[in-house]
């Protein structure tokens, strides 16, 4: 009878934690909804391990276009350099962790204007995988940050790139 109490009583106080826990996130509204353009600084911080394959500093444009209701996102990013530039194209899960803030992970595939010049990703086309978060600062303003990985996206080397972005966005949806 003891041990009956016991597992009711835990069972009941988990209950309570996690009514407790799913009211309070209905009450606040958290992420954003938010579609937008944005542009910043593009950083590459790996190497391919040849001559000429280092980390480049450049710039990026970002663009997110919200899916409906839905927790999906199409979103691009452009980073460049005074060589060429890397066209990223994603499809992204957005998650909300805070009023006007989301986390997302995103995947697609870069695209290399000028195979073999360098960018803040690689030198060539290849998988591009995506981690971020984005928040809402101002009416109609956001800032964002992610670092993407190319898979295998040096010539010549089997290595991946790895590129941290950052920058302000505005809201046009």
């Amino acid at each position: 009878m003891k041990r009956l109490i016991k597992s009711l009583a835990t069972i009941s106080a988990l209950s309570s934690l996690v009514l407790c826990a799913g009211q309070a996130a209905a009450q606040t509204k958290n992420g954003t909804d938010a579609s937008y353009i944005g542009a910043g600084v593009a950083a590459g911080v790996t190497n391919g391990g040849q001559i000429g394959q280092d980390a480049q500093f450049g710039g990026n444009l970002t663009g997110r276009l919200k899916l409906g209701p839905t927790p999906f996102s199409a979103r691009t990013q452009v980073l460049f350099t005074d060589q060429t530039t890397a066209i990223i194209p994603q499809v992204s899960v957005d998650a909300p962790i805070a009023k006007g803030t989301n986390v997302f992970l995103a995947g697609g595939y870069s695209f290399v204007e000028a195979n073999g010049k360098q960018t803040p990703l690689g030198d060539r086309d290849g998988v591009a995988l995506t981690a971020g978060v984005e928040s809402e600062v101002a009416k109609n303003f956001l800032i964002y940050s992610n670092a993407t990985v190319g898979m295998k996206t040096y010539q010549n080397s089997g290595a991946s790139a790895v590129s941290i972005q950052g920058g302000l966005g505005y809201r046009f949806r």
